[in-house]
């Protein structure tokens, strides 16, 4: 099985900054894509940006020059590093993987973390 890990969410004042992280374990021969995406309250989950094995990066227009998405291939782990924080950023962030599980195959399986909240308010 493989599990993601979310850490470094939480309240901070608009103009701030928070840094996400997400670690992946478990029986993981590989890693593709990974991304960060969020949930507002009454809102559908939307991509916030995504990185891929080779590092090219995608990012929704609302966070452009705001958010860097990084990844530490030796450490499973994906960041998601948030400046200039807005009171429309405040949604509950999920972590998402596509993971090779096996030698030899190609066929990647896509997990999901538990999400942690980002609260942005003065």
């Amino acid at each position: 099985q493989v599990q993601l890990v979310e850490s470094g969410g939480g309240l901070v004042q608009p103009g701030g900054s928070l840094r996400l992280s997400c670690a992946a374990s478990g029986s993981i021969y590989g890693i593709g894509a990974m991304g960060w995406y969020r949930q507002a309250p009454g809102k559908q989950r939307e991509l916030v940006a995504s990185i891929t094995g080779g590092d090219t990066t995608v990012y929704a227009d609302s966070v452009k020059g705001r958010f860097t998405i990084s990844r530490d291939n030796a450490k499973n782990t994906v960041y998601l590093q948030m400046n200039s924080l807005k009171a429309e950023d405040t949604a509950v962030y999920y972590c998402n993987a596509n993971v090779r599980l096996y030698r030899g195959i190609t066929r990647e399986y896509s997990y999901w973390g538990q999400g942690t909240q980002v609260t942005v308010s003065s």
